[in-house]
């Protein structure tokens, strides 16, 4: 089997699909298809893989090809040294994972001078050898035999047979992968304090003492104690069962070497095992799973920023609705900016409510005006320092409202990023007059007239949604979350004549480049008539209108077909169904009872499979429909605006912030966000938060416990008021010698947010 073919089936069997839809999307993709135009509009070449298929498609494709450009080399290599055999090659040619290929190729790969190198100068490996093949013979008898200038007694001529065996059994691949195959299933991670360092590092203070299953750690948990051991408040040990572990490890070992009794040769040979295991191995595979747990917790964190950034990016937009947004502060004064339906900066101001001023009565003057000038629907409020002390202010002015004028909805907004934006290079072109400060006021009202328009001008890293994202791997981490904006800004569509550049760049086929030459045009030539105008834009090939023209909205334009999902290359097909139905296009876009009487295969042709056919009949019964949910918002409760205002009972409505592994994140409007336990988040067993709940959901919880000191809020979402988790078997009773029970935010149960919390320690 040649290497495409491998790959193919490698991946195939890993997404769920068939080698034959593996191929077809590799070919796109190395055409230069962009993963949402596949997933959107080819789903007959690929047989309908997802977005989801086809991310960990190209991501395993990426890997595996690296791994055969690796394989490739180590042939060369080996046979360039002359050792290639057809096992060997066999082997080789077997491997499936690249720590495999390493294993193989290590007694072959050029080294420095080692022991076991000047022991074979030393003419010791016939000694080696002459214990092995007569196990009856004293080791130490045979010894005096190979005594010389460069051997001065026994002992050393014993140490240099050693030393070469060491580095064989070192050196061997089937035994490298059956005491990983053991570590990885029978190792204890254990963390303990570093003597003195027990003040500076009491934020670790659940793992001064800590020991669980190697394969059972959390990520969460896992990314927390690599953390303090980087800052030198722990030390790390991987093992197994220091009882039995460390026997049965040695005795893999022995049996790399043979079947060993109890002759004299047999017992030297059986301290040699037991040296490489303690002294060579041990650390092997320490080495080898601590890197395993740092990629499996990365990956862990990652994936959850990532799917906590795509939940915030399609949280429900508000619409296009004249907003008022303010940005806390107490000192400095709060920032105000008003913007228009479209997200224009219309106006803006500075008030002082707070201390020191007071202004009290000139803040309320000043938003009673910006109000009713600009006719405002909304009020974002910036979740910020002085956050409830400003929606406070701002419930008053509502209530001196004239009669006649519409009273605004105001709802407090994340203003997570926003100083990350206004300080920005795209801040400072699009408002080069206006202070810092204000920009920021600016965003958080555009953030709520539609999120994913506004966030995407922030990097995804500081909108503060995942955990540990500091100390994951970086170069995966953008990669993972550039494809998250990629694939939400896509689902939803952007509007062509309205879309900012950093939202365009985020389109299809398009990119940085691409999308500011298209609102160069259109801010030269005026706003674009057609999707086929596109064309016009320099530097705007065939290939890139192709990935990004079906991703691209044009409200009342020329083309009716404009406006949805349906891409220009099958207008043909949406028009042979609207004259089927004896209509104006116009007339039908939107009416779903007049496409009942024509079905789909009707349609079907050589270019235009059942799949899209489907899809165009959807997209004309709802025409560029937005994918995201209705505009919900949450209600802080009156008088509940500081920790101290907390009491356990109290039922409260919130918003999701964030959501990890074991549990999730809500805001209640204390300035501090409090913790539901994954044991806390309905009346059963919950495996993954993400069943119940995500980012931006307003939801219903009820006070549990008040931490004042560390400022850590229990919550609970159960509605039977039991404090164990229903349904879960208890944790067993650790045996002599194996892992301690764990922290109670592993178990479930009440009064578990403190070590959770713990492990929720976040750099944002």
């Amino acid at each position: 089997m040649d290497a495409p073919q491998r790959i193919a089936r490698t991946i195939a069997t890993e997404i769920g699909a068939s080698p034959g839809q593996v191929v077809a999307a590799v070919e796109l993709l190395d055409g230069g298809a962009t993963v949402p135009f596949v997933a959107r509009y080819r789903k007959e070449v690929t047989g309908g893989l997802d977005d989801s298929q086809l991310r960990s498609l190209s991501e395993r494709l990426t890997y595996l090809r690296e791994m055969e450009t690796r394989r490739n080399a180590i042939l060369g290599s080996i046979r360039d040294q002359g050792k290639l055999t057809d096992d060997l090659a066999r082997a080789i040619a077997g491997a499936d994972t690249k720590a495999a290929l390493e294993d193989i190729y290590l007694p072959y790969k050029p080294k420095r001078r080692t022991k076991a190198m000047i022991a074979r100068e030393n003419g010791l490996e016939p000694l080696l050898r002459a214990i092995q093949d007569d196990r009856r013979a004293d080791p130490r008898a045979l010894a005096q035999g190979y005594l010389g200038e460069s051997v001065a007694d026994v002992k050393a001529a014993l140490d240099g047979a050693r030393d070469i065996l060491v580095e064989e059994l070192s050196e061997n691949a089937t035994l490298l992968g059956r005491l990983r195959n053991f570590m990885q299933a029978e190792a204890f991670i254990a963390a303990k304090v570093i003597s003195g360092k027990e003040q500076a590092g009491a934020k670790f203070s659940d793992y001064f003492d800590h020991r669980e299953a190697w394969a059972d750690i959390p990520g969460h948990r896992a990314l927390a104690i690599l953390r303090a051991a980087k800052e030198e408040v722990l030390t790390i040990d991987i093992s197994p069962d220091p009882e039995t572990g460390a026997m049965r490890a040695e005795g893999i070992v022995a049996q790399a070497i043979g079947d060993l009794g109890d002759a004299p040769g047999d017992q030297w040979l059986r301290q040699v095992a037991g040296w490489t295991w303690r002294v060579r191995l041990s650390n092997t595979m320490y080495i080898d799973l601590l890197t395993e747990l740092r990629k499996r917790a990365h990956d862990e964190a990652i994936r959850v920023f990532g799917r906590n950034l795509k939940d915030l990016l399609l949280a429900a937009p508000a619409g296009a609705k004249a907003t008022l947004g303010l940005d806390p502060g107490i000192r400095t004064g709060v920032k105000v900016a008003a913007i228009d339906a479209t997200g224009k900066l219309v106006d803006t101001a500075t008030i002082y409510p707070f201390q020191p001023k007071n202004d009290l009565r000139g803040a309320e003057a000043a938003l009673l005006t910006l109000i009713t000038r600009h006719k405002i629907d909304l009020i974002a409020i910036g979740n910020g320092t002085a956050s409830r002390e400003t929606e406070r202010l701002v419930g008053e002015v509502l209530k001196k409202l004239p009669k006649t004028v519409a009273v605004p909805t105001k709802v407090v907004v994340s203003e997570a990023g926003a100083s990350v934006y206004s300080a920005s290079e795209q801040a400072a072109k699009e408002f080069p007059d206006l202070d810092v400060s204000l920009r920021g006021a600016v965003s958080i009202a555009r953030r709520l007239q539609d999120p994913l328009a506004e966030l995407v001008k922030v990097p995804p890293e500081s909108i503060g949604v995942g955990q540990y994202q500091h100390d994951v791997d970086q170069r995966q981490l953008t990669k993972t979350l550039e494809a998250v904006v990629e694939d939400a800004v896509n689902a939803v569509g952007v509007d062509l004549n309205t879309a900012s550049a950093p939202l365009l760049a985020h389109v299809a086929g398009l990119g940085p480049s691409l999308a500011a030459a298209i609102v160069a045009h259109r801010d030269a030539q005026g706003a674009f008539a057609s999707r086929a105008s596109l064309k016009k834009v320099t530097g705007l090939g065939p290939r890139a209108f192709e990935q990004c023209a079906g991703f691209l909205r044009i409200r009342d334009g020329s083309e009716p077909l404009d406006a949805s999902s349906v891409h220009p290359e099958a207008y043909g097909v949406a028009r042979k169904i609207v004259a089927a139905c004896g209509r104006d296009i116009r007339s039908i876009m939107g009416d779903g009872s007049a496409l009942k009487s024509v079905r789909a295969e009707q349609f079907v042709d050589d270019n235009f499979g059942l799949p899209t056919v489907r899809d165009i009949l959807s997209e004309l019964e709802k025409p560029g429909r937005d994918p995201r949910p209705s505009f919900v918002t949450a209600s802080f409760a009156d008088g509940v605006e500081d920790i101290t205002d907390l009491k356990p009972g109290m039922s409260l409505e919130g918003t999701v912030t964030n959501v990890a592994a074991f549990g999730a994140f809500v805001d209640i409007g204390v300035h501090q966000d409090g913790l539901v336990h994954i044991s806390q988040l309905a009346d059963r067993f919950v495996k993954d938060p993400n069943e119940v709940v995500k980012v931006g959901d307003v939801v219903r919880v009820r006070v549990t416990e008040v931490d004042v000191p560390r400022k850590r809020i229990g919550l609970t979402m159960r509605k039977d008021g039991a404090t164990a988790e229903r349904g879960r078997p208890a944790p067993p009773t650790p045996a002599k010698g194996k892992a301690k029970p764990a922290p109670r935010a592993q178990q479930g149960g009440q009064g578990s947010f403190g070590a959770a919390l713990m492990d929720a320690m976040r750099k944002r």
